[in-house]
């Protein structure tokens, strides 16, 4: 008899936010939707490395600070691709934002609240950007 060991993948995601308080998306290859900047955790990091490395792999910027945490989203459906549970983390940045990688990011916007293009969204995002908006934390 074999074993067969399934695990869900952890993940990291920021809800970048400039200094004028806009949000920072990007818009993904794959799919053609907009998403909040965020990735697969490498062996050996912790959820703020992660949260660093994604923000600079996706859009070249850096995070000044984490304000706070949003929460951890597990639902094995939050993303077609995968069981993920996701952490996902509010934070400060700064810089020019630039696609790093063509490949995976086609575009990346700041967006007011009010201009936030709700129904357009990847994975879970929508529900997560509506509880940082609603000052949520969340464990899902």
């Amino acid at each position: 008899m074999r074993l067969l060991l399934r695990h869900p993948v952890p993940s990291v995601a920021v809800v970048p936010l400039l200094p004028d308080g806009r949000i920072l998306l990007v818009r993904r290859v794959d799919n053609d939707l907009w998403s909040i900047p965020g990735g697969i955790m490498d062996w050996g990091e912790d959820v703020a490395t992660t949260a660093a490395r994604e923000l600079e792999e996706e859009t070249a910027l850096r995070i000044v600070a984490i304000h706070r945490l949003l929460g951890v989203y597990s639902s094995p459906q939050r993303d077609p691709r995968a069981h993920s549970v996701n952490v996902t983390v509010v934070a400060e940045v700064e810089g020019e934002a630039e696609v790093q990688d063509p490949l995976e990011v086609s575009e990346i916007l700041p967006f007011r609240p009010e201009e936030i293009p709700w129904g357009y969204l990847a994975h879970d995002h929508e529900r997560q950007l509506r509880d940082y908006l609603a000052g949520r934390t969340v464990v899902a």
